[in-house]
């Protein structure tokens, strides 16, 4: 069994990892689970939370993932992700004005309204992840 997993993250952006690693938490729709070397082959959407990386030295870096795929095959994990934030960028303060402008103003119409919504649900899942996170 190989001692190392070959971690591929990739948002539309960019690709935000690319090398070996202990072991992945990954956040699935199903539920979380451990990718680690050896791991059986699995296809898994993505739900939103934080997908936790052990590195070989034991570090740990964590990212706020929200839709997408992971795909384990071989001791190889693949994660396509629609959104990939270092939780290391996210600032608690700045989220929670966010939220709170969000949440006072007045959509115009059922299209404003819905992005409004979309934009609301996203700042609560970074906020969510971020105190899960730390």
């Amino acid at each position: 069994m190989a001692e190392a997993l070959k971690l591929e993250l990739v948002s539309p952006e960019k690709e935000l990892a690319s090398r070996l690693v202990r072991q992945v938490l990954v956040p699935g729709l199903e539920g979380e689970f451990m990718v680690m070397p050896g791991h059986a082959p699995v296809l898994s959407t993505l739900k939103p939370g934080v997908l936790a990386i052990t590195e070989i030295s034991g570090a740990e870096t964590r990212y706020f993932v929200r839709g997408g795929y992971a795909e384990v095959a071989e001791d190889q994990l693949i994660v396509l992700a629609e959104r990939a934030i270092p939780l290391e960028q996210l600032d608690a303060a700045e989220i929670d004005r966010e939220i709170r402008w969000a949440e006072k103003d007045d959509a115009r119409d059922e299209e404003e309204r819905r992005k409004l919504q979309e934009r609301l649900d996203f700042l609560r899942q970074l906020k969510q992840a971020l105190e899960l996170g730390h």
